[in-house]
């Protein structure tokens, strides 16, 4: 090993080191100023957020699974699939996402637990900020339903895998299952709102088209007013459907939907095949998502890592995606973005936008995303920022 590689290496360790210290001390900080959201009591409060454990849940490592749950308005509720990832096979499975892997650069795939410092991504940003006048979901019931499983919430299975430490691991695919058991959640908590919002962010997005019609079949048969966003879901792959039927083990149905290797498009058409435009559709993207072309480098090119070739080729396949979206319907509502963040965004545009700070703060052709949202739900739903695909 040469001068060069050993001060790589040293350097990484050290960034690494840093990392996971920044994330632990946030989480202990956290914890010191009793930030926890606490747990559901018999007599909660309005619009206060709280925890429910879920006895039956668990998270990709086995520890302790619980959502999240804001009760307001019973009349119009949120039911949110939050993001964090995608593991599809072993390598990746070895590989879940620290604070130190982030501040290093090195691979990094999925979130596998629920820590004090997961909380921060859930509940306290975007459309989830209670303390955000500008946000206009404030008085809206929600459940959200956390993503600690690398699945794309649809996992069903107990997968081994050999660890970087060279052990034995188990990665609990078990979204599915955590799914239904929120579910039962929100069934008890909300039951009969008058307006529905089925949202997701990043891997929670693709979940929104695999999951909705069991929602509407079983737990929400008598919602009418039903409103979709799917907020940055494109990551092109021709192994998707083995992945969910042998590595996931997903529901038969929701595998044998994956005809392409865009899951996402698989799972819309099947849903449009069945509810038409009886729903309200919307999906969101920046038009050179940092992340998501650097998963696409990794199932590509086996390297993860973000350039301006994969965030053109992203683009591309964006323009594709927009095409074949509104080809299903011309009804699909498209929030479009270029905003990019200095150093963060590596040259690329920003990776979602419904749970971040600028839901609120960031303009498209002078429209918020908070404003585009509120209006698609209240029935007005508009493209932003299609001129950005010519």
């Amino acid at each position: 090993m040469d001068y060069k590689e050993k001060r790589k290496i040293r350097k990484q360790k050290l960034e690494q080191q840093f990392g996971d210290f920044v994330e632990n001390s946030i989480g202990k900080r956290i914890v010191d100023k009793d930030l926890i959201a606490p747990e559901l009591p018999d007599k909660p409060e309005k619009k206060k957020w709280y925890r429910v454990i879920i006895p039956m849940g668990l998270s990709g490592d086995g520890s302790e699974y619980h959502v999240y749950v804001k009760i307001a308005d019973p009349k119009k509720l949120c039911i949110f699939f939050s993001g964090g990832g995608v593991a599809y096979n072993e390598y990746t499975a070895a590989r879940p996402i620290t604070g130190g892997k982030v501040a290093a650069d090195l691979p990094n795939y999925y979130w596998n637990n629920l820590r004090p410092f997961t909380q921060i991504m859930n509940i306290d940003m975007g459309i989830m900020n209670l303390k955000d006048k500008a946000n206009p979901f404030k008085d809206w019931s929600i459940i959200d339903i956390p993503y600690a499983t690398g699945d794309f919430h649809v996992g069903n299975n107990d997968f081994p895998y050999e660890g970087e430490d060279g052990e034995k691991h188990v990665l609990h695919f078990h979204g599915y299952i955590n799914f239904l058991e929120a579910m039962g959640v929100s069934r008890n908590l909300f039951g009969n709102p008058k307006r529905l919002l089925i949202a997701g962010n990043s891997a929670g997005a693709f979940a929104v088209p695999a999951l909705t019609d069991e929602i509407l079949r079983v737990w929400y048969p008598e919602v009418k007013d039903v409103t979709l966003l799917s907020d940055s879901a494109l990551l092109l792959y021709n192994k998707w459907e083995y992945t969910a039927r042998e590595v996931w083990k997903a529901p038969e149905p929701i595998c044998d939907a994956i005809k392409s290797d865009n899951i996402t498009l698989s799972w819309y058409r099947r849903l449009f095949k069945k509810y038409g435009d009886r729903l309200r559709y919307l999906y969101s993207s920046s038009t050179r998502d940092y992340v998501l072309s650097a998963y696409y480098n990794d199932v590509t090119n086996k390297t993860y890592k973000t350039d301006a070739d994969v965030q053109d080729a992203y683009y591309n396949q964006l323009k594709e995606m927009v095409k074949e979206l509104k080809n299903l319907t011309p009804k699909f509502g498209m929030f479009i973005n270029d905003w990019t963040l200095p150093i963060v965004t590596k040259g690329g545009t920003v990776h979602t936008a419904v749970r971040e700070p600028y839901f609120t703060l960031f303009s498209q052709n002078d429209v918020t995303m908070a404003r585009w949202l509120h209006d698609a739900v209240n029935g007005n739903v508009y493209d932003i920022g299609m001129e950005l695909l010519k």
